[in-house]
């Protein structure tokens, strides 16, 4: 007995030691890889491509994970990279960045903003840019990536690094998953990721237990009706009419259907009827997003706005051969959930390595994050998704005082300040990621 104590508090010791020689030297470190990083995040930057598109991205992430000697295999559901370093028993730590742009135009006017085109999913010419940030979530986690070797002798476990295409569309998660992410490689024991924040200050960190991010369907409503002139609407049944009912109706769905308590929103976000002005068409397409933190509450959503869209149809007098139709996109994205223990074991290590005043609690918010998935599979297993504050602080506060207008993400003013936010971004990761797998060493030996 005496022998195990001994061996436990020599364990202790040596891991408080390290704690304190990675703490002294971190910063350093992270200060001499950043002007290569500062290259890197500006090259993404000026390079984006959009979702289902991503192969000089991936292909630029793969080149960097090599190099670092990481065992790295390309194309897993589309674009998708996965980076494997086993260094030792233990547990399996994913760590996940996204890599696709915006079809949109950036209007920041910074010297190395994106000016590239391409051609959208769609077939149409567009604009692209990383206006949701995620050159800085590639950049970080490549900054990790590094930091994880050069501290290999503080952990032991297998890193699954992982670099997934296509999460503004929702797909890339489930494309990911389905080319088989969890049968190929080291089921992970723990999957953390990072997303920026316009509206903290670089430098601050953020976070939240439970619900982050809300689960999100595309859903389309086809409205049939009976095309007519527009002089003689009483000769058929218009379904622009029919749709604006239905639009008006769709809003008692949250307020009247879903308990008060219960997070849901219900969002027509496009309209499509008719060719000209004197012509009642004889169809028209509505797209919605449903968004909610709960099964039940998105089931409801979905039945909801059927039965209102067939009962105010049938009240049109539009015949049962025409009756509105639908389509939901598969996948839908489900709600991310942080795991409330590993999101404490994650804020304890943050406040003691990057400041308590530098962490604070966020608000749940209602966008989506495919995230979620890498939590939902067979096996379920903790996640925890963390915000990182991107915008200059001294931008922040005299926007704060003067009632200015804050960029968001997508939005093409969107500009992180980039040192701050990408190193406090690799701090925090890395530590976190290392902290994951000593405390589960430790535990393992206790055993």
């Amino acid at each position: 007995m005496k022998l195990i104590k001994n061996t436990l508090f020599l364990l202790m010791m040596s891991l408080f030691l390290t704690d304190m020689i990675i703490a002294q030297t971190v910063d350093t470190f992270i200060d001499k890889i950043y002007p290569e990083l500062d290259g890197l995040y500006k090259h993404l930057h000026q390079n984006p491509e959009l979702s289902l598109q991503e192969k000089e991205t991936s292909a630029r992430v793969a080149k960097e994970l090599k190099a670092l000697g990481y065992t790295v295999t390309e194309n897993i559901g589309g674009y998708g990279v996965i980076g494997v370093f086993e260094n030792g028993p233990g547990p399996v730590l994913l760590i996940r960045s996204d890599m696709d742009a915006l079809p949109m135009e950036e209007k920041t006017g910074l010297p190395y903003a994106s000016t590239k085109k391409g051609i959208s999913n769609d077939g149409k010419e567009t604009f692209i840019t990383h206006s949701c940030g995620h050159d800085i979530h590639m950049t970080v986690f490549i900054g990790t990536a590094k930091m994880m070797m050069e501290y290999k002798n503080s952990w032991r476990g297998t890193l699954l690094m992982v670099g997934q295409p296509a999460e503004e569309n929702g797909m890339g998660a489930w494309n990911m998953m389905n080319d088989g992410l969890y049968k190929r490689f080291p089921h992970p024991d723990y999957a953390i990721a990072l997303h920026d924040d316009p509206f903290l200050p670089a430098g601050m960190l953020g976070y939240k237990e439970g619900a982050l991010m809300a689960g999100v369907d595309m859903m389309n409503v086809t409205v049939n009706g009976v095309g007519a002139h527009g002089a003689a609407p009483h000769t058929g049944i218009d379904p622009i009419v029919l749709s604006a009912q239905m639009i008006q109706a769709y809003q008692t769905i949250v307020s009247r259907r879903i308990a008060p308590m219960e997070p849901a929103v219900v969002t027509v976000g496009s309209i499509h009827g008719g060719t000209v002005h004197n012509i009642i068409p004889d169809q028209v397409v509505m797209q919605l997003t449903l968004r909610s933190y709960s099964m039940d509450v998105r089931e409801e959503m979905i039945s909801s706005v059927k039965r209102i869209s067939e009962n105010l149809a049938i009240a049109a007098g539009v015949p049962e051969n025409k009756m509105p139709t639908y389509w939901i996109r598969e996948p839908h994205t489900p709600a991310l959930l942080n795991d409330s223990k590993l999101t404490k074991q994650m804020v304890e290590v943050f406040k003691k390595n990057i400041g308590e005043d530098k962490v604070v609690e966020v608000k749940a918010q209602m966008i989506g994050e495919d995230f979620s998935r890498f939590g939902m599979q067979e096996r379920n297993i903790p996640i925890t998704m963390f915000y990182l504050g991107a915008s200059d602080p001294k931008f922040l506060e005299e926007a704060r005082e003067k009632g200015l207008e804050i960029p968001g993400l997508h939005s093409p003013f969107f500009a992180p300040l980039p040192e701050p936010t990408i190193k406090t971004g690799i701090k925090a990761m890395s530590l976190f990621a290392m902290d994951i797998l000593k405390n589960q060493e430790v535990m393992m030996e206790k055993k």
